[in-house]
């Protein structure tokens, strides 16, 4: 198990990650140790499926530490991101004639935001991922600011609760909307690309362990050439990886149209966009590929 205090490097980030799959690059690699080093949040931006989530995930996996997902939306409020109070267990309490605190601990029921600040020991401080934060209403980042500056929550009624240890946290954006400066302001910036040729082989690679590698090079330039064509939803990684997959278990060696025909939908997920593909791009794509991969193969 890695510790976040024995990581001397950069390279040390990249190496663990692949070790479990995820195929890094060195800026992305440079912004999770800065992230580590400097205890600051880390805001990930970029198209849906590139990898954003799938990093914070595998980041908790190589520090074994555990991961608190706050999934937001449209309607979000510190109810549901931070806390509440039991107010049915203070009714009781009220009934019963109960001297106590109705306005205490024992009856705080934690979500996500204070859970992650709330760890008492070193092997539970946890990996906070704040994911989708543009699909929240604008003024709930007004709510985030507290947190991330000064890793603390204000109860009205009991007070602030403040970390032991600020918890490691990753806020992903798809860019649906802008993003408020002051949060940004607050947060190491990183935005995720689609991968290269290069290191989206690597990923199918890791991910798809029984498939060709000249099926694996057709499947990663036929994803390249697709995404230079105005769709409605850009196929992403996540994309890629099952499309590869379905051809792999479906034991096909090649992609032709036929090929295409039976598994296009792991790959499109738009109706408008498989009929266009199919309708004048397919046979241009699958000649280009063929091309490439015959110069490569020769190089």
């Amino acid at each position: 198990m890695l510790k976040t205090t024995q990581v001397k490097n950069i390279d040390a980030i990249t190496t663990n990650l692949s070790k479990i799959g995820y195929i890094s690059n060195v800026g992305l690699s440079t912004s999770i140790y800065l992230m580590l080093k400097l205890s600051k949040p880390l805001l990930l931006e970029g198209e849906a499926g590139v990898g954003k989530t799938d990093l914070a995930k595998s980041v908790s996996k190589i520090f074994n530490k555990p991961l608190i997902r706050l999934q937001c939306y449209e309607g979000l409020d510190m109810s549901s991101a931070a806390y509440e109070w039991n107010f049915a267990a203070q009714m009781i309490s009220i009934q019963k004639g109960d001297s106590e605190n109705i306005y205490s601990k024992k009856y705080l029921q934690e979500r996500p935001l204070l859970k992650s600040i709330s760890a008492e020991k070193q092997e539970d401080f946890p990996i906070l991922l704040i994911d989708e934060i543009d699909r929240a209403d604008p003024p709930f980042e007004a709510f985030l600011l507290e947190l991330l500056s000064d890793w603390q929550i204000t109860i009205p009624e009991i007070g602030t609760i403040q970390a032991k240890e600020p918890p490691i946290v990753i806020i992903t954006s798809n860019r649906t909307r802008e993003i408020h400066d002051a949060l940004k302001r607050r947060c190491l910036y990183h935005f995720v690309d689609y991968p290269d040729v290069e290191q989206e082989l690597k990923i199918v690679q890791s991910r798809v362990p029984n498939i060709n590698e000249e099926l694996s090079k057709s499947i990663i330039h036929f994803v390249k050439e697709i995404r230079k064509i105005e769709l409605f939803k850009q196929p992403g990684i996540a994309e890629t990886l099952d499309w590869a997959q379905a051809i792999v278990e479906l034991n096909y060696i090649t992609i032709n149209p036929e090929v295409l025909e039976s598994t296009i939908g792991a790959l499109l997920k738009n109706q408008d966009d498989i009929k266009k593909l199919k309708d004048s791009e397919a046979s241009k794509i699958l000649a280009t590929i063929q091309a490439e991969i015959s110069l490569i193969n020769r190089k």
